[in-house]
């Protein structure tokens, strides 16, 4: 393309011509994507945020501000989420690229080419990588390397088809690249937190060798992108959970070391970042949130209502517990599951993706957090891979939280069979969760985590029950 067609971002990121370009466009096609966080409710309009085009490929680097009437359920009203687009433009679009197809604007700047979602390109992909390759800047846009790192070119990329709220690109077996697409000013823990892990000698976090970010005038960098080795040959947890399964066959040995995992994980972190109190104040904080989480969510799924009173126990018991039973927060995971865990083909498990909950703010997913929240997590997460597929069943998920839970203890993490008013708590906070994720997203998954709903709700009558009997179990421990 020519620079009378796109000028440079400093002449252009303010005109409305761009956009006017694309906005048809970007209207018909933004609500198709996985990664969009605004599904369900009508675009109304787009600001732009940056624009930068990056030669010699023809791909324009948009951070557009997308503009919807009402906020998420459960989040304020601003002034809309800004994501991240890597747009292809080309006269003529060549037959293997025409799945990527966004459309042909009929008018203003864009009129005349072919608008496609660049990652699917080799040819911007590959330039990407070697923008990564050379520290610099273009325009807003910042590119950094790890000390020491040396990413070798000629790296042959292909799009990586197992991300959902982001995007990925695989670098020869070699290294991925995971773009951001929601992007917030702030330091996304998808960097910071395995770049502190990285420093402690962490080798369950594959470490950052190169990233991104765009310096905007008056606010934070956005965090954009983060190139990390590609664990060739892993197998993802989630999906080796349901093949074994399928197969019958018994899963507490990976769910033992997957618990050692986390737990080396979680002490790293604790040495690497601060670690606070958690006392009285704080657990009302933490618990005021889950309510109001349970609350809002039980307005937009009205199956959930009946259970409102008997899930908010849970909270109100986490305000009441004795310090000694709390313990101290730090920085964790925040969205710990089977599918954010790899079993590398010399047998051990890492763990990836510590953005957190994307849905929830930058500043909520970067606070320090009770490290029982990760436990939690994974709780729930064998837990909903037995009652996913028809061979599944409450006697399979016991045996994987009895096992993770041993195997956390066992590695130097606090023993959650100990702690079972703090890991109810956040079981049923990300039940909650999962419900509204569902109701929203994949409705015909809805009853798996109202199961647990169900289950969750009888807990606080279970414990009183066990405890009069001198026994200690887990949570929703059948």
């Amino acid at each position: 393309m020519s620079e009378a067609v796109i000028r440079p971002a400093a002449q252009h990121s303010g005109r409305p011509d761009l956009l006017a370009s694309l906005d048809p466009l970007l209207r018909a096609w933004l609500p198709r994507q996985r990664w969009f966080a605004g599904k369900g409710r009508p675009v109304t309009g787009f600001s732009l945020v940056a624009a930068s085009e990056l030669l010699p490929a023809g791909l324009l680097h948009l951070l557009v501000r997308v503009e919807q009437p009402t906020a998420p359920l459960g989040e304020s009203p601003g002034p809309g989420d800004c994501y991240q687009l890597l747009l292809g433009l080309r006269r003529t679009l060549p037959p293997h690229l025409a799945p990527a197809l966004i459309g042909h604007p009929e008018a203003g700047p864009l009129a005349g080419y072919a608008v496609y979602e660049g990652l699917h390109d080799p040819r911007v992909a590959t330039l990407l990588l070697e923008r990564l390759r050379i520290p610099g800047t273009s325009g807003p846009l910042r590119f950094e390397q790890a000390p020491g790192a040396e990413i070798p070119g000629g790296l042959a990329p292909r799009m990586f088809g197992g991300e959902q709220s982001n995007s990925s690109l695989v670098y020869g077996d070699t290294y991925i690249l995971k773009l951001l697409r929601r992007v917030v000013p702030g330091l996304n823990p998808d960097l910071e937190l395995p770049l502190l892990l990285a420093r402690e000698g962490c080798a369950r976090v594959p470490a950052p060798a190169a990233w991104w970010t765009a310096r905007l005038p008056g606010t934070e960098p956005l965090t954009l992108g983060v190139l990390q080795p590609f664990l060739a040959g892993a197998e993802d947890g989630w999906e080796l959970a349901l093949r074994t399964l399928a197969k019958g066959d018994d899963f507490a040995e990976e769910a033992y070391a997957l618990g050692e995992a986390t737990a080396e994980v979680h002490t790293a972190l604790a040495a690497a970042a601060p670690v606070v109190s958690l006392g009285p104040p704080q657990r009302e904080v933490i618990a005021d949130e889950m309510v109001q989480r349970l609350r809002a969510t039980a307005q937009d799924v009205p199956m959930l209502r009946p259970y409102v009173p008997a899930l908010t126990t849970a909270f109100e018991e986490l305000r009441r517990l004795p310090d000694a039973e709390v313990g101290f927060a730090q920085r964790v995971h925040g969205d710990l599951h089977l599918g954010q865990c790899l079993r590398a083909s010399d047998g051990t498990w890492q763990l990836i993706d510590f953005e957190g909950e994307p849905a929830r703010p930058l500043s909520e997913r970067r606070r320090e957090q009770p490290a029982m929240r990760d436990v939690a997590g994974m709780l729930r997460s064998f837990d909903y891979a037995a009652g996913s597929v028809p061979e599944g069943g409450p006697a399979w998920a016991a045996d994987c939280r009895e096992a993770y839970c041993a195997g956390y203890a066992a590695a130097g993490g606090g023993d959650p069979a100990e702690q079972t008013a703090l890991v109810r708590a956040y079981e049923t906070d990300k039940a909650v969760y999962e419900v509204l994720y569902e109701a929203r997203h994949r409705p015909d998954w809805l009853p798996v985590p109202m199961a647990a709903i169900r289950r969750l709700a009888l807990a606080r009558e279970s414990s009183v029950a066990h405890a009069r009997e001198g026994r200690v179990t887990l949570p929703d421990d059948d």
